[in-house]
């Protein structure tokens, strides 16, 4: 399946930033921690994408290492909301063009506010979503940062 090309893939080329992918499609992986076993990854350096809603209403992106768990009293502090939860799995392809398994912080219908763990910050690069099931991209942390917009703070239980 080499040709394959996300829409994050194509915003990546499009800012000229450099990146590696990853396919993982037919391995039978569907949780992060088997996505980073079938990639031979390091599962602390593989990310998950996790889309919330805050008291207010607005919406918010955490990222955070596959084997972790999001702490939503952190992630509400990280991001000045009362509280945060999850959202409704129906909502994720209506709000973000993107599937559950398959969302990407680049490429979303409408960028929302995204903060990564702080220990993205230890490692040259970082893998996570694609924005299609079966495929990971994987880039430096400041790539990342300049067509997403994100801080970094402790948002893990």
């Amino acid at each position: 399946m080499s040709g394959v090309k996300t829409n994050a893939m194509r915003i990546l080329d499009k800012h000229k930033i450099a990146y590696k992918t990853y396919c993982y499609a037919g391995s039978g992986a569907v949780a992060g921690v088997e996505v980073a076993a079938a990639l031979g990854q390091n599962p602390a350096q593989v990310f998950k994408t996790l889309v919330t809603v805050g008291k207010s209403g607005a919406h918010y992106v955490f990222m955070l290492p596959v084997a972790a768990e999001l702490d939503l009293k952190k992630a509400a502090r990280a991001v000045n909301e009362k509280s945060v939860e999850m959202i409704k799995q129906k909502e994720l392809l209506p709000l973000t063009g993107y599937v559950h398994g398959g969302c990407s912080p680049i490429g979303m219908k409408k960028q929302f506010a995204t903060t990564i763990h702080h220990t993205a910050a230890d490692f040259g690069t970082i893998i996570f979503s694609a924005g299609m099931i079966g495929w990971q991209v994987e880039m430096p942390l400041a790539a990342l940062q300049t067509v997403v917009p994100a801080t970094l703070a402790d948002i893990t239980a």
